[in-house]
């Protein structure tokens, strides 16, 4: 009889981990236990007399057949004491073999995963007595490493013999060999899944250009690659935003404008476009003073503009309306008394350039220069030249260029800058850009900041408002205290105002969400 019990059990377990494996695969798991057999206490003794525990060993194998149920099959050895009629305590040798199920309540990747267990087992005693008993009993397993676990378990065991029932207690090591797979994998791939819709979330490209909006200059309208997703729409390899000739195809070193006579000025600021010329002239020849088209040495009148149909001459006339001096025919105020230097027009400022073409008529100034002067000596007029009394470039309006690589630091401190969730505090992180920012401004003294805070149109747009204001000034606050002068600045909020994306999307919000920091000359 107790060979049959022993041979039912070992086929029972075999045969339900075997069905489970055709379609799911599971580790095996080995575990050891130290146990603290308590027989007396469900036989008329005191459960709290830990001194009349005895002691035993346990070694299982057990085998999952889902994320959740495993079959165990635990053999025992264990001293037992039984008390008998006379209060004499007999100690015999315990041999028993157990087909339990055990039922986890979390997921036992958990670091603390509870579970209960019950069961049949056949207990033989070293004098020949067999016994059936059946375990009930709850555990807990501790996860130390991938695959290993400490576990305690206690359970009370229910004996088909009379003065057998007891209670056992383990505390031991389990190592499952292999990795899971089935149920668990589904979960995985449900997680995985879960994250991949997160990526491609962050990974949305709203303007269909191939770029994703986090890493897409302009993500609301469809752009080349090579231009970080900006439009071109003269195709010239000039984005848009930073073409001053957006329609018509130029080159880089002009800001995207041509330069048709291919003097080195650039036809927007060419008063002769097509001629070829020198700065000075304002793009016109150096031998055409009057800037009329006729080099002086082919002009019938050098210092008169005229016509080049009539070889540098107006049109004669005899009559002289105004009695300034200069034929009706040739004066271009005939109303108006004016001198012959300014082709019969008045002149305010006497620079012999008419007050109606004289961009500066009150400044004597020169007249490649359109009247204006040119204070700093960099061949651009003071009306054109953002800074009038510091040398710059014609790329810059007159200013000192502002290097590329300044630019980009300029707008990458838009997604740079990071302030607490909901509040205008600075993150550390922001520091190492603000204080690039700070030698920027170093650099370029003629040039003011504009520090513009801006949010999605998540909340309140009166609290979004007061929100922007104020992580702008918490940039130009922290400017201020890194020694940039408070003058040299200027900072405003726009709310939810000025999106540059779609507020729809997780992407589009955090991209409006910005501090824009704009160089402006003084």
């Amino acid at each position: 009889m107790i060979r049959s019990c022993l041979s039912t059990f070992i086929l029972l377990f075999f045969l339900a981990t075997s069905v489970t494996a055709q379609n799911l695969s599971y580790p095996i798991g080995l575990s050891v236990k130290n146990l603290f057999l308590d027989y007396q206490s469900s036989n008329g003794g005191d459960i709290s007399n830990f001194s009349a525990y005895d002691q035993g060993f346990e070694i299982s194998v057990q085998r999952a057949i889902n994320d959740k149920v495993s079959i165990v099959l635990p053999f025992r050895y264990g001293v037992i004491g039984i008390p008998e009629l006379d209060r004499t305590v007999y100690h015999r040798n315990t041999y028993s073999l157990d087909l339990q199920a055990q039922y986890s309540f979390y997921n036992t990747d958990r670091k603390l995963s509870p579970y209960a267990i019950a069961g049949l087992g056949g207990v033989i005693e070293d004098e020949g007595e067999f016994n059936m008993q059946i375990p009930l009993g709850i555990g807990v397993n501790f996860k130390i490493a991938n695959n290993a676990y400490v576990n305690w378990q206690s359970e009370f065991r229910f004996s088909l013999k009379d003065d057998r029932n007891n209670f056992q207690h383990g505390l031991g090591f389990t190592f499952y060999f292999g990795e899971k797979k089935g149920m668990d994998d589904d979960i995985d791939d449900k997680e995985e899944m879960k994250e991949k819709e997160k990526d491609d979330e962050m990974l949305q490209d709203s303007d269909g250009d191939g770029l994703e909006d986090d890493i897409d200059l302009c993500p609301q309208l469809y752009g080349p690659k090579e231009l970080k997703g900006c439009p071109d729409n003269d195709d010239d390899g000039i984005p848009d935003y930073r073409d001053d000739c957006p329609s018509i195809k130029g080159l880089a070193i002009f800001k995207g404008c041509p330069d048709t006579d291919q003097d080195g000025i650039p036809d927007n600021d060419d008063v002769c476009p097509n001629l070829p010329g020198v700065q000075a002239n304002g793009g016109c020849p150096s031998d055409d003073a009057d800037q009329d088209g006729v080099s002086d040495d082919k002009d019938n009148c050098p210092d008169e503009k005229g016509l080049p149909e009539n070889n540098g001459c107006p049109e004669l006339a005899v009559n002289d309306a105004d009695s300034d001096g200069v034929p009706d025919d040739m004066d271009n105020c005939p109303d108006e008394a004016g001198t012959k230097e300014s082709g019969g027009c008045p002149d305010s400022d006497g620079d012999g350039i008419a007050d109606k073409d004289d961009k500066c008529p009150e400044s004597a100034g020169l007249r490649p220069m359109n009247g204006c002067p040119d204070s700093d000596g960099d061949g651009i007029d003071d009306s054109r030249d953002k800074c009038p009394n510091t040398k710059g470039t014609v790329d810059a309006n007159g200013c000192p260029g502002i290097a590329e690589s300044d630019l980009t630091v300029l707008e990458t401190a838009m997604r740079a800058v990071q302030f607490d969730t909901g509040e205008a505090t600075l993150k550390p992180i922001s520091y190492p850009v603000l204080n690039q920012i700070a030698n920027i401004m170093e650099r370029y003294p003629d040039y003011n900041l504009v520090i513009e805070g801006h949010t999605d149109n998540v909340g309140n747009a009166a609290s979004n408002q007061v929100l922007s204001e104020n992580r702008a000034k918490a940039c130009y606050e922290y400017l201020v205290r890194k020694g940039i002068m408070p003058e040299r600045m200027s900072y405003r909020g726009y709310g939810e105002a000025q999106p540059i994306a779609n507020n729809n999307s997780l992407t589009g919000r955090e991209l409006n969400r910005r501090v824009e920091f704009n160089l402006k000359p003084m």
